[in-house]
């Protein structure tokens, strides 16, 4: 009797990498459809609508240098929505901040919040910011071609691994926290999850994926506990994030600030965790596709030069990119001439001198631990 076998087509579509990602768009799809339990923000008789100013009053708006203080009051002709095609009044309340407010001129499309009276007519209109979606998506395309031009099936791939965290931390992170739960425990859970789907959809379902995700998971975790070690030595609650007192004023008093200021620490160096376990796991799976009889020891030790070499860079940028979101901070404190002592020990800074260094543990361990993990499953596993 003959032996019946898929054929070559079949193999290639049956494997685990297409298993996997099959898995993974059938979750995705199921994130899309899961409600987080926080919508409908908007009062019952309220609608968001877009629409462009036609014209614009200032004249009860006072200017203090940079800062805007009043009210503009608005024509917009309503673009889509119940009113589509009408021009309505809609305001725009300038609160004198300018990191939260939006000046607004003829031409604008902006986008509006409509509250209608019992007739349905307009009772008040309030412009929201400037409308940004449509060129939000414009630049995301051209980023997801270029993406897929350039990396091909791995391209793809990273793209979904992009989506489906952005749908994780929308549906489940953040909602979970806001529900209650222990920030620390649902962040570890999502950042384990993250590295199972983003590991193994960019690696593949082999050795190198469980490389990486072995050696980026020792390196989280020992982020966490660091994280919690020094923390408490710092002295420093979780309000020094932006937004955290409003987040209290909005009804979430019994929010625990200080956890989930901890869980961002290791959260923020996931990402650069992963990417070097991925770094490392791929050198070494190429050194030993190159050379099959090579040795436990010479493996590991080709996993730390790599690792020594990436580290280098990777703790430099690490740095840049939290530098950078308070350079201007630190521009004032350097106009005013306050000391180093004074500005290091101020609970901002120390919080994210205490993100930054706690990060590049993590940064600096998970090459080590992704070597030795890789010197186990690449060569001794293999010749067991």
């Amino acid at each position: 009797m003959k032996n019946h076998r898929f054929p070559r087509p079949w193999k290639r579509w049956l494997s685990y990498d297409n298993a996997f990602i099959l898995i993974v768009l059938i979750v995705f799809v199921v994130l899309c459809f899961i409600p987080t339990g926080f919508e409908g923000s908007l009062a019952g008789n309220s609608t968001l609508s877009r629409g462009e100013v036609v014209e614009a009053d200032n004249s009860r708006v006072a200017e203090f240098g940079i800062v805007k203080t009043g009210d503009q009051k608005l024509q917009v002709k309503m673009s889509d929505g119940p009113f589509e095609g009408e021009v309505i009044t809609a305001y725009n309340t300038l609160l004198g901040k300018a990191e939260l407010d939006e000046f607004y001129e003829v031409g604008d499309s902006v986008l509006v919040v409509v509250s209608t009276d019992e007739q349905g007519g307009v009772a008040i209109a309030r412009a929201k910011g400037h409308y940004r979606i449509t060129i939000e998506l414009i630049l995301f395309a051209i980023f997801a071609v270029f993406l897929i031009i350039f990396a091909g099936r791995t391209g793809a791939r990273a793209l979904l691994s992009l989506l489906f965290t952005a749908l994780v931390i929308w549906k489940i992170l953040l909602p979970g926290v806001l529900k209650g739960y222990d920030p620390v425990l649902i962040a570890l859970g999502i950042v384990t999850l993250l590295n199972v789907v983003i590991l193994y959809l960019v690696g593949g379902v082999n050795r190198k994926g469980t490389v990486a995700f072995l050696g980026a998971s020792l390196g989280i975790m020992l982020t966490c506990g660091l994280a919690f070690l020094f923390g408490s030595h710092f002295h420093l609650s979780g309000a020094v994030r932006p937004f955290a007192e409003t987040l209290v004023y909005s009804g979430y008093i019994n929010l625990n600030l200080g956890r989930i200021f901890l869980a961002g620490i290791f959260i923020a160096s996931s990402g650069a965790v992963m990417d070097l376990a991925m770094d490392v796991a791929t050198a070494m799976n190429e050194v030993v596709l190159k050379k099959p009889g090579i040795s436990v020891r010479e493996t590991i030790g080709s996993g730390f030069a790599v690792g020594r070499a990436v580290v280098g860079t990777m703790v430099t940028t690490l740095i840049l990119a939290y530098s950078s979101t308070y350079m201007t901070m630190m521009m004032v404190f350097m106009a005013q001439g306050i000391p180093l002592s004074i500005m290091f020990n101020m609970n901002y800074v120390a919080a994210e001198f205490l993100n930054i260094v706690v990060g590049s543990f993590g940064l600096v361990t998970v090459a080590p631990f992704t070597a030795l993990m890789g010197g186990i499953i690449y060569v001794k596993m293999k010749k067991r």
